[in-house]
């Protein structure tokens, strides 16, 4: 049986979903209002959430609350609450933070975003009409792509190094998370964002102990960044210690087939099927991390390896 008909089998089948937004919240001493979309189904309860960070593409509107509805329809369509924050790093703030402390990258306050929305969670439920009291406020998980991907990775315990002061923003409430085309280690970077970025060569992934799943494109070379190839990118599952899982996806670029959006003209590795079975397995493995007992993700991972046509493969510690 192929992956996608033994995953589909294995979530179910897909809800309507609602979208709302902007939820705006106040954060003093944020120099902007933080807006995030919510996306979840049209029914159910009890329904997990997943923090959604995006990365940072040429595109204005990708990088913000309005990117990644691939995913986040896909998530929502399967039982889960996605949560999309507008980070400071979003070209469309660029007018309005530009002299904010922490520009241009803001990667501390991306990480911090996060912990606000889970400090606010009951306000955001409210607002979004026919979501209140739907929300499983304990089943807690994140996900982020690129740059989102750093982010993800210190909220799940990695640590960096600033001004050389070692941080944690490790948030205890998420319970799992998938790393997405990630950053890797910062030993190696020899690029022209290697100065502009120099808290990554800081990063340390032995730290990083939540369960998290890492997806890596086996044609992800990011010059910009190190001469080391698409190993890179799975760096976050190499170097950190378990429980974790690494997905290599096969002709898969930096987009991952196109989770950044619909039709986005710079992914330059388009596949609706490649972005697909990333829906379906991130699903089944968080379905299986914050839902203990269900085997969802053991029937995607036995059927990815098993199946006619395998998109990737997969390996675990």
């Amino acid at each position: 049986m192929s992956t996608s008909t033994t995953t589909a089998d294995t979530l179910g089948s897909s809800a309507p979903v609602l979208s709302y937004s902007p939820v705006v919240l106040s954060i003093p001493g944020r120099p902007v209002d933080l807006q995030v979309r919510v996306t979840a189904p049209e029914t159910g309860k009890d329904l997990p959430v997943i923090l959604l960070s995006h990365g940072q593409g040429p595109s204005n509107n990708l990088s913000s609350l309005n990117g990644y509805a691939p995913l986040a329809n896909f998530w929502a369509a399967h039982g889960f609450v996605v949560i999309q924050p507008t980070h400071l790093t979003s070209r469309t703030l660029s007018d309005h933070v530009a002299d904010a402390p922490g520009a241009p990258f803001f990667w501390r306050s991306r990480s911090e975003d996060m912990s606000h929305i889970l400090d606010r969670l009951d306000e955001i439920e409210k607002a979004v009409p026919l979501l209140a009291g739907r929300i499983d406020h304990t089943k807690i998980a994140v996900a982020g792509h690129s740059f989102g991907g750093f982010t993800s990775s210190l909220l799940l315990g990695a640590r960096v190094t600033d001004d050389g002061e070692e941080v944690s923003l490790l948030e205890p409430r998420i319970k799992a998370g998938v790393l997405l085309a990630a950053p890797g280690r910062g030993d190696v970077l020899n690029g022209p964002m290697a100065d502009a970025l120099p808290v990554f060569r800081t990063i340390d992934f032995s730290t990083m102990t939540t369960p998290a799943l890492v997806v890596a494109g086996d044609e992800d070379d990011s010059r910009h960044f190190t001469d080391m190839g698409p190993d890179w990118h799975a760096d976050p599952y190499v170097l950190a210690p378990g429980p974790k899982v690494l997905i290599t996806l096969f002709g898969a670029g930096h987009a991952l087939g196109g989770i950044p959006g619909y039709d986005v003209a710079e992914t330059t590795d388009e596949s609706p099927e490649r972005v697909a079975a990333v829906g379906r397995l991130t699903s089944a493995y968080l379905r299986s991390q914050l839902h203990p007992g269900d085997n969802a993700w053991q029937t995607a991972r036995e059927a990815l390896s098993s199946g006619p046509d395998p998109v990737g493969r997969v390996e675990a510690k």
